[in-house]
This record gives C-alpha cells, structure tokens and sequence, in this order.
C-alpha cells in the first residue's frame, strides 16, 4: 500500500520513513492533514504493513455519525435497548476485534461520546447499549482530522484528555503547495493509471502545461489533482495537454501578488536566508517546532528536515 503514496520530496520520504517504522507497531496513530492529502491512503498503509494486516480494517467516518445512534454504532447494542431495536446488534468497534479502526474526521465525534471512547482507549473494554456487562475488544486505532484539535479543546469541542490519548504518534502529512516536487511524478503516475482504467490512449501534458500546474496552489491537494487528471485523461486521451486545457480554476488563478522579498541584482545565498529564517522563528517560540513550523507556512516534518540538513538544534 505504501506505493500508492507517490512523492520523492524531502518532507514526503521523511514521513514515508517514519511511517513504515510506524506500522510494524501496534501504537496509536493520530493523522493530520488538509482534505485530500491521503490520509485515508495512508492509514490503509499502516495496516497493510502491521502485524493485523490479514484482520478486518472497520473505517467510521465520524462527521457521518447519527448523533442519535451514534453510541449504537460504535459500542453495539442489545435487542430492545431502545425504541426501534428489534434485534441486537455488534458495534463497529467489536466488529474490528484483532484488527484495526480508522476513525475519520475524529474532531467531531460527539462530545457526548467522547469519555465513553477515552474509557475504551484506556481499557479495551466496551459496554453495549442496554446490556449491563462489559466486553474486551483488541483494536488498533487510527485516528485522521484535518482540524486544528488544540483550537477545538480551547473551544470545550474536544476534550484534552482524549487528543492526548489518540496522539501518541503523530504523522503530519503535507499539503501539495508543500511538495511542488511531486507534482510532475503525480501527474504521470494518475495519467497512466486512467489511461489503463478507461483503456484509452494515455495523454501527456506539455512543458507550459506542467508549469502551470506546479505553480496552482491544489486547494484540494492530491485528490484534487487526481480528479483533474481523470478529468483530461478521458477529454483528451492521446494527446498533448497545453495551457487552454487545463481547468478555468487552474488557468484563471489570481495573479501574483507584490513579492514578500525583492531579489537583490547580486543575487542571495539561498541556504543561508533559509538557516536564518528557520533560527529567528525558533528564538521567537522559545524552541517550539511546531509553531516555528507554523510561522514559516511549513509543515513540522518539514522543518525537522530542514533543521538536520542545516545542522540547526
């Protein structure tokens, strides 16, 4: 699984590294990443490289929760329990004993919720709705948000005690804005998928296409990009792509703005400019690399990279 994670950028084999020390463990895994980075992708790696690979792999996609039935869901419940339960029923969570949970879009799991699934994280033990004995379920979890949990535990969303359980291992995947290097390995990579998929002849995309491409900033990231290349590889099978075929959204991006920094006629060391950019955004955090990170507009692995490469503690 983890060759469908495609990218050679410095920030992206660094959690591709990380990642596969990750899954021979059976430690919990909190995910981050914007909307359409592959967090599921990755998550579905994690488990294909674990010793449960051959265990069920259950996905609750936590924002599609009835809030109502939300507790049924996960822990089960027993016949009668409640208005409508005319037969019992195994939650989720027992349905993946021995394997591993992916728990999608974890920041809204409902607040009401949230101890009894702190209690599981704790325990391993989980009470169905309506039955007055507890069970033992073995899973691994994995847990995925693309929001800000600490914003969230500062607004009473999420309790603090639980982020702490489900980031034991944190893995930050970065946006495509953030590995611009890939964007040309990915281009290639979807087109020859689609092509083989739809059984056409596989499009390419010219020079200026490319770059244009690479300077558009994938809002939608990775599966953005993926849904473009479908997109083309279907209108334009067996051709060149150029400029004017690409979406509006990509060829109407709005202009570039006034430069942040005026590139002196003698030119910069650019190495140096970025030692010195990473030094004053850890003096001003006292030595925080994740807001460094954050103040630099990089990802944390990102600057762990940067400051090993540069030699900077």
């Amino acid at each position: 699984m983890f060759e469908r994670l495609i990218g050679q950028s410095p920030n992206f084999e660094a959690l591709l590294r990380s990642a596969r020390m990750i899954a021979a463990t059976d430690v919990t895994v909190l995910v981050i990443g914007e909307t359409g980075t592959g967090k599921e992708v990755l998550a579905h790696a994690l488990k294909e490289h674990s010793p449960r690979a051959s265990k069920p792999f259950i996905t609750i996609n936590c924002a599609a929760l009835p809030e109502a039935l939300a507790e049924s869901e996960l822990f089960g419940h027993r016949k009668g329990a409640f208005t409508g339960a005319v037969s019992g029923q195994i939650g989720r969570l027992q349905a993946a004993d021995g394997g591993t949970v992916f728990l999608d879009e974890v920041d809204s799991l409902p607040m009401a919720l949230q101890a009894k699934f702190l209690r599981f994280l704790e325990t391993g033990e989980l009470q169905p709705v309506g039955e007055t004995h507890t069970l033992n379920v073995n899973v691994r979890i994995i847990a995925a948000t693309n929001a800000n949990l600490q914003e969230k535990i500062s607004r009473g969303e999420f309790r603090k005690d639980l982020f702490y359980r489900l980031n034991v291992v944190p893995i930050e995947i970065p946006p495509l804005r953030e590995r611009i290097g890939d964007i040309q390995l990915l281009l290639q990579h979807f087109m020859t998928l689609f092509a083989a998929e739809h059984k056409l002849p596989e499009a390419s995309f010219s020079k200026a296409a490319i770059n244009r491409l690479a300077g558009y900033s994938w809002p939608g990231n990775v599966r953005e990009l993926r849904n473009v290349c479908e997109r083309l590889s279907i209108l334009l099978a067996g051709r060149t792509i150029d400029e004017g075929n690409l979406p509006l959204e990509v060829v109407n991006r709005a202009p570039s703005q006034k430069p942040v920094f005026d590139l002196p006629e003698l030119g910069i060391d650019l190495e140096k400019v970025e030692m010195d950019l990473i030094r004053q955004a850890l003096l001003r955090t006292n030595g925080n690399r994740s807001r460094s990170a954050r103040l630099l507009g990089i990802s944390r692995d990102t600057l762990l990279y940067r400051m090993q490469k540069y030699g900077i503690s």
